[in-house]
């Protein structure tokens, strides 16, 4: 458990637990993430690493465990609503496997919309920020289309454009590529190494190594219900200390 905040991290999470009716999903899971810094998680598929990721933004509820979120307290049981809530999702982006557009809206829409419901953003700041926003990912030619009329890869480059108007502290990513063919792929995890470079706090789950290792700064290997090891990314990847790490690296990397 996280005693009490320490002002070196961003994030910080003690003994988180998940669990889905009588299955553990993960178990005593505890983090430090530092500003500015990028945590790349990895592991097998079913290990809870989408689920904790929700757990940190509340679209879970942990069922065990604590955590200090950009300054904000979150226990175990703990439903966040009213202006707590407005507070975290405005701290904390995330970008789905699936996009998560509204169907309805324009792409200028979804991404001015947030703005408002969650900042009281007026309708020409709102406008503006996300026409820059829609230019810096390379859509601004298409802030009249509908996300059904874009490809996979610009329907993700919206809802990255989308999480960065609410201007987080912290962004989530589970998998943004795994939806998309590997040179679309490309283009997003391109982005992604833009925000890196300007200082965005980051967890990343991915399946992408060469990302995990060259952009990460911190790696978490998640396996068998908790965090199997952590640490540099170019140490684990290159000499494992774990035997189910090793498995898994070998599967990934054919080696």
């Amino acid at each position: 458990m996280v005693a009490e905040h320490n002002p070196d991290y961003i994030l910080e999470i003690g003994s988180l637990g998940k669990r889905f009716g009588d299955k553990t999903v993960f178990s005593d899971v505890s983090l430090r993430v530092r500003a500015g810094e990028v945590c790349s998680i990895i592991g097998p598929s079913g290990t809870g690493k989408s689920t904790f990721l929700r757990c940190i933004n509340q679209l879970e509820t942990p069922d065990s465990g604590n955590m200090w979120v950009a300054g904000q307290y979150i226990e175990a049981g703990m439903h966040l609503s009213g202006s707590d809530l407005i507070q975290l999702r405005r701290n904390v982006g995330m970008v789905f496997q699936s996009f998560n557009l509204f169907p309805n809206m324009s792409v200028l829409q979804n991404v001015v919309f947030p703005q408002q419901k969650v900042l009281s953003r007026s309708a020409e700041e709102s406008r503006d920020k996300a026409m820059d926003l829609l230019g810096k990912v390379g859509l601004a030619d298409r802030a009249e289309a509908k996300p059904m009329q874009l490809s996979g890869g610009q329907q993700q480059r919206v809802a990255i454009a989308r999480a960065l108007a609410l201007e987080p502290k912290i962004m989530l990513f589970d998998e943004p590529t795994s939806a998309l063919d590997p040179e679309v792929g490309l283009d997003i995890l391109n982005i992604m190494r833009d925000l890196a470079k300007s200082g965005m706090t980051m967890l990343v789950v991915t399946h992408e190594m060469a990302f995990a290792r060259d952009v990460g700064d911190h790696l978490v290997v998640m396996g068998d219900g908790g965090i199997l090891e952590e640490g540099d990314p170019d140490q684990i990847m290159s000499h494992p200390s774990k035997e189910r790490t090793r498995r898994f690296l070998r599967a990934v990397l054919g080696r």
